[in-house]
């Protein structure tokens, strides 16, 4: 008999998060998938076409069977987001009430917020079976750094939620080797808690250099920056560098596309039509996930930040496993373990977050190379890639977590074998 997972997540497709292909992996290996999530609004803050209160409650995708709750949408400011998050606490405890699904195991995708994992950990409880939460985001300090909120009341009050959300979960898995040591400060044993890196989907691969129709074919130098554009990102430091680099008459052209949505972009791009720097970006639409790797083929490298801030030390964004699967070479405004990882990859160049000189000292640097060199530092990204984010080896990981691994690739996986 399939056994079967509950996945608790607040974004599931046809939101671009990663728990959508980890589902997708789980159904090819024998898993009966459940998936408890909201109505899909992220990142532009309203409801999908298509979808509403009473729209698509039930869906199903690539074999998974997909329950949706009511919840309010994140809309464009602070009240609208903390209804968002409250709205789908409240809509799952409803929801753990009356269900009458009997899944084996509960899998909590946890991205912002922590809160989501609740209905999670109370269907376990109902139930008396095993609770696993992948934590992509620390609480409380995420919500500090994002939000502001100073108060020691409001962040000791979610800091006893987080305790209690790790107290109950029988496993927690991360997203970086830092969360492992940040969650154990907040008193959790260390056998409890394990690395387990994302990786990218399948279509995530090398392409060959190609032109579409979104980027100028002028022999511009191009890099790409792919995914949400919001606070967390740091892209502010993206002007900052292009005015320096346009102050030094640098003679080759650099362009830099921003590809995706957020509740950044108007700010974005208004800094960029306020530095008069509107001839070195190209803002372009969010696009399919699976058109990413053709737009990436179109650009010299691909960029992503993180703000100056301790918390982004420790987090690892889910796009560099992207960009290294497409072998292109990663321009990182990083710290901490995103830095460290570019630079023992060889596939790329890190300078400190917040840090627009030396970033742009890197992109001019970065653009006199050759194609041959530029080529070499995407085969390293690639080689890192495949050595230590190997879906396969993960997943079969992850297997053994599931009671009996099911056959994969024709053998059962052992767990004493996959630590190795």
């Amino acid at each position: 008999m399939k056994k079967h997972i509950l996945v608790i997540s607040q974004y599931f497709y046809p939101e671009q998060f990663r728990i959508n292909d980890i589902c997708a992996e789980w159904i090819n290996r024998g898993y009966k998938v459940t998936v408890v999530t909201g109505i899909p609004n992220y990142p532009q803050g309203k409801y999908y076409d298509g979808y509403g209160i009473l729209k698509k409650n039930r869906e199903k995708y690539k074999g998974i069977d997909i329950v949706r709750i009511p919840l309010v949408p994140r809309g464009n400011n602070p009240l609208m987001l903390a209804l968002n998050y409250s709205s789908f606490v409240f809509s799952g405890y409803i929801w753990k009430v009356l269900a009458k699904i009997k899944a084996d195991y509960v899998f909590i995708f946890e991205v912002s917020p922590m809160s989501q994992a609740l209905p999670g950990v109370w269907y376990a409880k109902k139930r008396k079976i095993p609770c696993y939460v992948y934590v992509q985001d620390l609480w409380p300090e995420n919500v500090e750094i994002i939000t502001g909120i100073k108060n020691k009341y409001i962040l000791g009050s979610i800091g006893k939620m987080v305790d209690y959300i790790y107290k109950s979960c029988d496993k927690i898995f991360t997203t970086s080797k830092s969360f492992v040591e940040s969650i154990h400060e907040r008193g959790v044993p260390k056998s409890k808690i394990e690395y387990w890196p994302q990786f990218a989907e399948d279509f995530y691969v090398p392409v060959e250099k190609n032109i579409v129709p979104e980027i100028p074919n002028d022999n511009s130098f191009n890099i790409i920056f792919a995914g949400n554009i919001g606070q967390a990102q740091g892209l502010d430091i993206l002007p900052k560098a292009a005015k320096i680099i346009k102050s030094k008459n640098y003679n080759s052209k650099i362009r830099f596309n921003i590809v995706g949505d957020g509740r950044y972009k108007t700010e974005l791009i208004n800094l960029v039509k306020d530095s008069k720097l509107e001839d070195m970006f190209n803002f372009i639409p969010k696009q399919p996930a699976t058109r990413i790797p053709q737009l990436m083929a179109a650009n010299n490298a691909a960029f992503l930040s993180l703000s100056n801030n301790p918390l982004f030390t420790k987090t690892i964004p889910a796009k560099l496993q992207s960009y290294m699967a497409c072998g292109i070479p990663t321009i990182a405004s990083a710290n901490g373990e995103t830095n460290e990882l570019i630079n023992s990859s060889k596939g790329g160049v890190c300078s400190p977050a917040g840090n627009a000189e030396m970033l742009a000292e890197q992109i001019i640097n970065l653009s006199a190379k050759s194609q041959n060199e530029l080529t070499e530092i995407g085969h390293n990204a690639r080689n890192y890639y495949n050595a230590n984010f190997n879906k396969d080896e993960l997943l079969n990981r992850m297997d053994s977590y599931f009671g009996e691994a099911p056959i994969s690739e024709g053998k059962l996986c052992s767990k004493e074998k996959l630590y190795l």
